[in-house]
């Protein structure tokens, strides 16, 4: 099975700049969006229902803020919205598809980059998801969290690390998070059961010179139970094209839903 995900930045402008047209011939089984900055009612088009897709939107409460979506071929014999706390549910930041062996989420952790405020939002979010991942520990089925986590874990997640170890999406608290969710937890990182190179970075700052000196961050995983490990075979960040200032992140498993 293949799946993909991808932080649009507004799923207009990800459309304008030819994302589904890319997306239709990519053969993925799930593709999980974030960051939509619309409204399932302003998506009722052809154009975001492409030909051989369920599609299931999750709407923040405001306009123009995050939003989140999955898309596949297999109809899903579950979907569930948010997780049960505000920061969540209220801004459209957590869909999950439940298929016979495995569900798929679509996650948008919030930054914490424009201010001290936003880095506790931040936070408090980090500490609600982290008792989800724990209470799904206990549930006997394997799960695949996509998304834009906003947090580089380790230093070749990052380029110039060692001038932002205090700048959010590389905090010690954050890290320490990742880690608690990889090492004791026993999460996956699915990209880096394959790819272990440094420099593989899923996102550039809005100028194009950082793009084409590759000089950016992983920000967007997949994170999955260890039942999934040895299914993991081939990883990629498209960065052929730029839909936004995220790359596509595309994972290939083996067997099916």
């Amino acid at each position: 099975m293949r799946v993909i995900t991808f932080n649009t930045q507004g799923i207009e402008q990800a459309a304008d700049r030819g994302f589904f047209d890319w997306m239709i011939h990519q053969d993925a089984d799930v593709v999980c969006l974030q960051d939509l900055r619309a409204k399932d009612y302003q998506l009722d088009g052809d154009r975001y229902h492409p030909e051989g897709y369920n599609t299931y939107f999750f709407d923040a409460f405001e306009d123009g803020y995050s939003g989140v979506a999955i898309y596949c071929r297999q109809v899903p014999k579950a979907i569930m919205t948010g997780l049960g706390f505000e920061l969540c549910d209220f801004h459209g930041r957590f869909i999950q598809a439940d298929f016979d062996k495995v569900s798929v989420s679509s996650l948008h952790i919030p930054s914490g980059l424009k201010s001290h405020e936003a880095q506790l939002t931040k936070d408090e979010f980090l500490s609600h998801f982290m008792g989800h991942l724990k209470k799904t520990l206990r549930k006997r089925r394997d799960f695949i969290f996509c998304g834009t986590f906003n947090t580089a874990h380790r230093t070749i997640d990052l380029s110039n690390w060692y001038a932002n170890q205090t700048v959010s999406g590389f905090l010690p608290s954050e890290r320490a998070w990742m880690e608690e969710m990889l090492g004791e937890l026993g999460y996956i990182d699915a990209f880096r059961e394959v790819n272990k190179a440094d420099r593989q970075y899923t996102w550039w700052p809005d100028y194009n010179r950082a793009r084409s000196l590759n000089e950016g961050a992983r920000l967007d995983y997949q994170i999955t139970t260890a039942g999934l490990r040895k299914t993991v075979k081939s990883v990629q960040i498209y960065k052929d094209e730029m839909f936004s200032e995220h790359a596509p992140l595309i994972i290939d498993y083996e067997g099916d839903f």
